[in-house]
């Protein structure tokens, strides 16, 4: 059953997001400004539209796989999270990952897709000692995905 969004543009002539075919999970966000993005460069571009979320709900912006895959065009905070009480405009962290051409990108040109979700708020409890599971502390790679690593962190 659909959620019912409240949206506003904050920008004239810019378009509501929508989605691409039935069923599809995220509706398209298009960029409310002309740009180019230099190789390795990350611009925080506008939208033009802002939303009200009903409590208990995020929306999560991802980046579109298409132009990932045709030019390297990507979302820096993949994904970015929108809160229910935020009521500023929607506005998207890209980054150009190609490293030799510019993106140029023109009002109106689909550049990301808006996902809402059901979320929950976790009550965090302290504890002195978690419960053991089969998986234990193994992670990043524990698994054999990752050659080479050892377990241990650097970082300690």
């Amino acid at each position: 059953m659909p959620v019912e969004v409240l949206i506003t543009r904050v920008r004239d002539g810019v378009e509501l997001p929508s989605y691409a075919h039935p069923g599809d999970a995220g509706g398209d966000l298009q960029i409310a400004v002309d740009v180019t993005i230099q190789p390795g460069e990350r611009v925080l571009v506008p939208t033009g539209i802002a939303i009200a979320l009903p409590e208990g709900y995020a929306a999560f912006v991802h980046p579109r796989s298409g132009l990932a895959a045709r030019h390297g065009l990507s979302i820096v905070n993949t994904p970015g999270t929108i809160d229910a009480g935020y009521r500023g405009e929607v506005q998207v962290c890209l980054i150009n990952t190609d490293p030799t051409e510019p993106i140029e990108l023109q009002r109106g040109d689909r550049i990301a897709q808006l996902v809402i979700q059901q979320v929950w708020q976790a009550r965090f409890v302290e504890v002195t000692d978690l419960p053991a599971s089969i998986r234990g502390a193994g992670g990043h790679g524990s698994s054999g995905g990752v050659a080479g690593w050892t377990g241990t962190s650097e970082l300690s």
